[in-house]
């Protein structure tokens, strides 16, 4: 279905505002609610849901929300924000793709189409105490999205008539052409007699006899902000006469300085001379200024947001500027980059504390940005987690409340399910970001998919942490300061041979040499001929040494392999996530290597049983006389049972030979991760891989966000308290 936002704005630098003390109140996620908590009983738990728009009562209390694939509106109780709950689902008898509240309604765009040429629809009316459908308007095409005015006097509805994206290549023109409906409101219900078509055909150069409306917006004039999207303008219609008062071309941006090539890489060396705009969400910022979320759809899609005079002249335009927020958070999603990048989707404009705030939603990206948009430029205040995909978002000031809907359900392929997540502002600081990066050359450092970290043995609020085979081109340590708030990334350091970036490698782990360089665990693929091996890097990052896994090891080996090392005196640990060919059940090996003999050895270990998946392990740290071990399952939100960090004392351990009966070491549970996971209001993330000891003995970790793909994107990074420990 198409799609388009309600949500948020960003725009400066995350690293003045994200960790000092604010003098002004912020946003922080309090509470994530599962949309498949509302489903029917007699349905199925893996049933595919979603939160598209949302919309809020009339008295702040409850949610509604649109869910495409399931065919409905879900309603949230919110009386206590913290602690959400199911309100019951609605079935539509038709796809709904808008809501909008309207007095003690809900107004729904319903979407029953038999084709793309055959296009139809109804403009359903749901009462929200009764939780039942009232009264329907048929809207003769199909409806995107759905605004009611702020006295209440009209709805208006924007009828698409979608374009078949694979009948020639989605080429417009594609008829029938769509259209705006306006409707007479008395009580919040829509009077279907009042229905006023305003066409949309001759406003655009491009496609113009077959318009797209996609979002609309009233000011309290009554004035209705149209974007037709693939079109690339942007209409002004008076809703009491239904006439087009103004339009204009979204027109082009010139991007420099961005990334345009899905490579692994983050390399902002690329430019898009010429982009257009394309908005979806459009909102009103006063009555004379608006502003749009320039996702693309067509031919373009600028990454940017703008902000507009009614009249068509642009007052400010973000180009990269928000992207670049992203990439310093570490949700860059590099596989979008050839196509349009963070995708701004949907926006939100209120008013709290006496400002106007904008939130734009990165639907790449998932993030939620937050602008100051009272007056001049617009202001980057902080940069929210949003789930994956964010699609909808209402503001609920006189709460102090922001909410998000998140669109993508990934229950098929095992990962999270579709949430809605609410936001409170109150007085602190800002808990996410928690690591950021910091600018080289004027530009951000891209960074994401952190698998390990290790502690500088010189500098105790100094850390190194590598990032996986997300970034095939780029493997890379990174440095981080700790003493900074945010943490900050300040260095990163490309792993080399002969001079070029090195090939192939799936870093999971890293540990300092103690001579200034680093040990690196990579991780291989025996399936790909891709080799399990451990390397040895000068403090350049040029692999000194590369040393492969004995045949031995890797004749027994899977492609769970090294997923942690780890130095004690001369001697080398290497972590196996999971069992290879040759091990007990229930049981993995720590590898033992002595770069001095060259010498390979072994210890089991026993791993706890898992609820559902596997159970693994995904870090190795010594410390000591000790070696602490992440020990996790591979399920995210409330399936996720075991994030855990383990201690194996090493007195009287002596590992045996590779091929011998290899001793089992004892293991005793220090520390249990999911409190932490879920510290910030978000769902449990399923990959907590990074662990380390500072200098000083503070314990950090760190979670893997598959760089932003099929992931919420969230990096979260703390210090892990291990005073309650056997340690």
């Amino acid at each position: 279905m198409p799609r388009h936002v309600t949500a948020a704005l960003l725009a400066t630098t995350i690293l003045a505002t994200a960790g000092a003390a604010s003098a002004e109140p912020v946003f922080n996620r309090i509470a994530s609610f599962p949309v498949a908590s509302n489903l029917p009983a007699d349905a199925k738990p893996d049933t595919e849901t979603s939160a598209e728009i949302i919309t809020v009562s009339q008295d702040g209390m409850t949610l509604i929300y649109s869910d495409s694939p399931a065919g409905g509106i879900g309603m949230v109780d919110i009386t206590d924000p913290k602690a959400p709950k199911p309100g019951g689902f609605i079935a539509m008898q038709g796809e709904p793709t808008s809501v909008a509240v309207a007095g003690p309604d809900v107004l729904v765009g319903v979407n029953t189409s038999e084709s793309f040429t055959n296009p139809s629809g109804r403009l359903a009316v749901v009462s929200v105490s009764d939780r039942k459908e009232i009264a329907s308007c048929d809207l003769g095409g199909q409806p995107d999205s759905v605004a009611v005015s702020r006295d209440g006097k009209f709805a208006a509805v924007a009828i698409e008539n979608e374009r078949d994206e694979d009948l020639n290549d989605g080429e417009l023109p594609q008829m029938p052409a769509g259209y705006v409906t306006i409707f007479d409101l008395k009580d919040g219900a829509p009077d279907c007699g009042s229905m006023k078509k305003v066409e949309m055909t001759g406003l655009s150069d491009i496609g113009g006899d077959d318009p797209e409306p996609e979002f609309v917006d009233f000011n309290s004039r009554n004035e209705i902000a149209v974007t037709l999207q693939e079109n690339n303008a942007i209409a002004i219609v008076d809703a009491a006469t239904g006439t087009v008062t103004n339009h204009f071309s979204a027109g082009t941006v010139d991007l420099k300085n961005i990334d345009t090539e899905d490579n692994g890489e983050i390399a902002l060396t690329g430019s898009q001379d010429g982009r257009r705009r394309e908005p979806d969400a459009v909102q009103w910022i006063d009555d004379d200024r608006l502003i749009t979320a320039n996702e693309g759809d067509y031919k373009g899609g600028s990454r940017s947001f703008t902000v507009w005079n009614k009249d068509g002249t642009v007052e400010y335009e973000s180009g990269p500027a928000y992207e670049y927020e992203l990439i310093r958070a570490g949700h860059y999603p590099d596989k979008r980059s050839d196509a349009k990048g963070i995708e701004p989707e949907g926006l939100e404009v209120a008013t709290f504390g006496g400002k106007t705030l904008a939130f734009v939603l990165s639907e790449r990206g998932s993030t939620v940005g937050v602008y100051d948009v009272s007056e001049g430029d617009p202001k980057f205040l902080q940069l929210l987690p949003s789930g994956i995909a964010p699609e909808g978002a209402v503001a609920i000031p006189s709460r102090n409340l922001l909410v998000t809907a998140n669109e993508a359900d990934l229950v098929e392929d095992g990962g999270a399910r579709s949430h809605v997540m609410l936001y409170e502002r109150a007085e602190g600081t800002p808990a996410y970001p928690m690591i950021v990066s910091k600018d080289q050359d004027g530009l951000p450092v891209g960074w994401g998919a952190l698998s390990g970290l290790a502690g500088d043995p010189e500098d105790a609020s100094k850390l190194f942490a590598v990032s996986d085979s997300f970034y095939k081109n780029q493997p890379r340590i990174f440095t981080i300061d700790t003493s900074a708030k945010p943490a900050t990334i300040t260095g990163a350091m490309t792993v080399t041979k002969d001079g070029e970036p090195a090939k192939k490698l799936d870093l999971e782990g890293i540990t300092a040499d103690g001579k200034g360089g680093f040990w690196l665990a990579s991780e291989g693929n025996p399936e790909k001929d891709i080799p399990h091996q451990i390397l040895h890097v000068d403090g350049k990052g040029a692999i000194i040494e590369a040393v492969a896994m004995p045949k031995e090891l890797t004749d027994q080996s899977t492609r769970f392999g090294a997923e942690g090392i780890t130095m004690d005196g001369d001697r080398l640990w290497i972590a196996i996530q999971r069992e290879w060919k040759d091990d007990e059940k229930g049981t993995v090996k720590l590898l033992s290597y002595e770069p001095g003999s060259k010498k390979w050895s072994a210890v089991r270990y026993p791993l706890d049983t898992a609820e559902k998946g596997w159970v693994g392990l995904s870090e190795i740290t010594a410390h000591d006389g000790a070696l602490y071990v992440i020990e996790r399952d591979n399920q995210i939100g409330d399936a996720a049972k075991e994030k855990k960090l383990f201690k194996v004392s090493l007195d009287g351990v002596t590992p045996g030979a590779i091929g011998s009966d290899l001793p089992m070491v004892t293991k005793t549970e220090v520390h249990d991760f999911i409190p932490d996971l879920s510290a910030t209001g978000g769902y449990v993330v399923d990959k907590i891989e990074g662990f380390t000891f500072a200098k000083d003995g503070t314990a950090y970790a760190v979670t893997d966000n598959d760089g932003v793909d099929d992931s919420s994107g969230e990096t979260l990074f703390f210090k892990v308290d291990l005073s309650g420990s056997s340690m």
